[in-house]
C-alpha cells in the first residue's frame, strides 16, 4: 500500500511545491518583487527634473566598493530586469504601456 504523496515525501508535512499547486499560486514572490521595483523605477523616472528621488536614483558613489558588498548596484539590477522582460529605456514615459508590460 502507498502512502499519499504529501506523507511520504515528508512524513505529514506538506511541501511547498504541492500547497501552491492546490491553491493555484502561480507568481512566486521573487516575481511581485521584480515587479514592484520595475513599477518604481518607471515612477521616478517620470518624475520632474531636479527631484530629489530622482536626483538619488541618478547619483553615483565616487571610488570603488567595499570588500564584501554586492557586485550589482540596484540600477545594474533594474537594466537586467529590462533586458528580460524585453523593455527600453525610454519605454516607461508610456505608463499604461509600461504597466502591461512589467505585469
Amino acid at each position: 500500500m502507498y502512502l499519499p504523496l504529501e506523507i511520504y515525501i515528508r512524513k505529514g508535512k506538506i511541501m511547498n511545491i504541492i500547497i501552491k499547486q492546490k491553491m493555484n499560486v502561480i507568481k512566486s514572490l521573487l516575481d511581485d518583487i521584480e515587479t514592484k521595483q520595475l513599477q518604481r523605477y518607471g515612477h521616478v523616472q517620470r518624475m520632474e527634473e531636479g527631484r530629489l528621488p530622482k536626483e538619488v536614483m541618478k547619483w553615483r558613489t565616487p571610488g570603488r566598493r567595499k570588500r564584501d558588498r554586492p557586485k550589482l548596484t540596484w540600477a545594474e539590477g533594474i537594466k537586467g530586469l529590462m533586458e528580460e522582460k524585453g523593455l527600453m529605456e525610454e519605454d516607461w514615459n508610456d505608463r499604461s504601456n509600461w504597466r502591461k508590460k512589467i505585469l
